[in-house]
């Protein structure tokens, strides 16, 4: 199997990076993100279908990326792109928030388990930040309660303390407790009993450079009881397992109910719409709140939501989109073990976290996933993968043939390690 190149790629990222800072930023940049080497990796898109998104270089790649979350059905999905561009025609922007709106909140209120109500707005976390707010507004308390590993956003308050353009009265309120640990949780709440708005949390632990971690039987019951008899608010951000594990939320998947669900990348297959859901005892809160932005009542996507979420359900929602997860986890194991490397696969399947297990550092495991991506299977170094339901076998019968080479061409790098 022949190995891609990029050079249109490469020479469009030092044009970009004449005017744009860093030439892509963030987590999806060479600069910031984990692409190493970056040699391995392509820079920029020219267009997606389905499974797959081709680079401006014409190079083909099986996205378990998915844009980082967004394309939850498959990438210009027709029935999604059909009711976006008839609402198109009608308008988006408007004066006036279109009736869309209304039918997507009530559709929202007939699928999430906890939505009495729901607020729209266009990043995960503008769903977060309001989530503290609506927490702080109703408490009349200061202290967020984090889980160790935490990521919300990129908002002052989900910052780290010693960061350099954080004011300390920014996070002197934050707690922090480790996930499946009642007992630590249970020591933090007695000593700031007075002052806690709220708990936020992702339902279960699917952060970077780490092995994934599930709930423990019974841990999110109890984080329920003990927040309901503190007054303290539940949050679960839901912005990134939204709608893979079930579409009334990842809270019903595990058998609670949160307060407010943040939800985002799943909503719409790629139209920019988040939404915090909420129970009735916070909808004063909430409304009390000045929190808006110039798009957030945009019709196009509100109406893209809509065929979107009704298609997840036809489709059959969080437990289709676990039998593809168990299917592409089975197949990349299968390739491990014919090849005597070691390979963790943690998370919930939908969500897959791969790491290899031959060396102490994460050099090993960065080859591999080279080998991947250049061979038309994209994945990355130390970030979750997302399953959508336009894969195939035949795609994930290709994903086990480029794990088999990509083994093979780790083995033959370092015989030191496998004889």
């Amino acid at each position: 199997m022949n190995t891609y190149t990029y050079p249109k790629s490469d020479a469009l990222l030092q044009q970009a990076a004449r005017v744009i800072p860093c030439g892509v930023y963030g987590h999806q940049g060479p600069a910031e993100g984990c692409f190493i080497p970056i040699s391995a990796f392509p820079k920029f898109a020219a267009r997606a279908k389905g499974s797959y998104f081709y680079d401006v270089d014409g190079n083909k790649f099986l996205d378990y990326m998915c844009a980082y979350g967004p394309n939850i059905l498959g990438y210009c999905d027709e029935d999604v792109n059909a009711a976006a561009m008839e609402q198109m025609a009608l308008g988006d922007c408007i004066t006036a928030p279109s009736y869309k709106m209304v039918e997507l909140a009530e559709l929202m209120h007939e699928t999430v388990q906890c939505a009495d109500w729901t607020f729209f707005a266009k990043n995960g976390g503008d769903t977060t930040t309001l989530a503290v707010l609506t927490a702080r507004a109703a408490t009349g308390k200061r202290k967020i309660i984090f889980v160790k590993g935490y990521y919300h956003g990129v908002a002052q308050w989900t910052q780290r303390a010693d960061a350099p353009w954080v004011l300390p009265g920014e996070v002197e309120h934050n707690l922090m407790v480790d996930f499946n640990d009642i007992e630590g949780l249970k020591k933090v709440i007695e000593e700031n009993k007075d002052d806690i708005a709220c708990f936020i949390s992702t339902p279960y632990m699917h952060g970077n450079f780490v092995d994934n971690v599930l709930p423990a039987p019974g841990y999110w019951q109890e984080v329920r009881r003990l927040c309901t008899e503190n007054g303290i608010v539940l949050i679960i951000d839901d912005v990134r397992c939204g709608w893979r594990l079930d579409l009334a939320g990842s809270d019903h998947h595990y058998g609670f109910e949160a307060d407010l669900l943040c939800l985002c990348k799943g909503i719409a297959n790629g139209f920019n719409v988040s939404a915090l859901c909420g129970k009735d005892f916070l909808r004063s809160a909430v409304s009390s709140i000045t929190y808006t932005g110039s798009y957030w009542m945009s019709a196009v996507p509100f109406a893209a939501a809509i065929a979107c979420i009704n298609k997840m359900k036809a489709l059959g929602g969080g437990e289709a989109h676990r039998a593809l997860g168990e299917k592409i986890c089975n197949v990349l194991a299968k390739a491990a073990k014919e090849n005597g490397v070691g390979l963790s696969i943690s998370g919930e399947p939908a969500l897959f976290y791969l790491r290899i297990t031959d060396d102490d550092s994460l050099m090993l495991h960065q080859e591999w996933i080279a080998e991947m991506v250049k061979r038309g299977v994209y994945v990355t170094n130390h970030h979750n993968h997302f399953t959508n339901l336009s894969l195939t076998d035949a795609d994930i019968d290709f994903t086990g043939q480029v794990a088999d080479e990509a083994f093979k061409a780790l083995k033959a790098r370092h015989p030191e390690l496998y004889q």
